[in-house]
């Protein structure tokens, strides 16, 4: 399975950068990840950036304070049900400063929320590839959650 971090904006800030590049490494030992950062705009600007970023039949998953929220074990099952599902890539969207133009989010499979309070969207971002690394060690049920 391809994952695809794919999110408006840049993480600048050096530990931040770190922290996420590790993340990403861990998750390459169960899948093929992405990282795309778009550039900010209008709303129809970042609409057309985030259709043009997306994988081909993708099952898409919108980031979205007002979106569903799991415990990791339920997060884990998303992601089980894909790889179950046979989807080839499971892309999640992380809006800018306004978040989501709402045609992108109303167009996911699935909209989530990694907290109900409102977080940078690049802590989002590392947030987001903890708990995708987290769930395939559930799934494989290896020892990193405790």
């Amino acid at each position: 399975m391809r994952v695809a971090i794919i999110a408006v904006g840049k993480v600048k800030q050096a530990g931040l950068r770190a922290e996420l590049d590790d993340y990403l490494g861990r998750i390459r030992r169960y899948a093929t990840v992405e990282e795309v950062e778009l550039k900010d705009g209008s709303d129809a600007e970042v609409r057309a950036r985030f259709d043009k970023a997306l994988p081909d039949r993708a099952r898409v998953v919108a980031l979205e304070v007002d979106g569903r929220s799991l415990p990791s074990r339920g997060f884990a099952e998303v992601i089980g049900r894909a790889e179950l599902d046979a989807v080839g890539s499971l892309a999640f969207l992380i809006g800018g400063a306004y978040g989501l133009p709402r045609p992108v989010s109303e167009a996911a499979a699935m909209r989530l929320s990694l907290s109900p309070m409102t977080l940078p969207h690049r802590l989002a971002r590392v947030v987001l590839a903890e708990q995708i690394y987290r769930a395939f060690t559930i799934l494989r049920r290896e020892p990193y959650d405790h």
